[in-house]
């Protein structure tokens, strides 16, 4: 049997939402193991000047307990 556990995660990347995505999941791996999967729950943007500064991705990653 085992026990998977959830969190929620916010990652940002100057250059894309795809990169904000792995980022997130890689800095989350240095201190969690056996991470399963993870859900894109929200992203967003953030704007100066007139031209997108920042890519922001709201996730849950899920990850099994040992």
């Amino acid at each position: 049997m085992s026990i998977a556990k959830t969190i929620e995660v916010t990652a940002t990347s100057a250059k894309g939402f795809d990169d904000a995505i792995r980022q997130g999941i890689a800095k989350a791996a240095e201190t969690l193991e056996n991470i399963t999967g993870a859900w894109v729950m929200d992203q967003s943007v953030k704007v100066k000047k007139g031209k997108i500064a920042e890519y922001e991705v709201r996730m849950k990653l899920t990850f099994i307990l040992k």
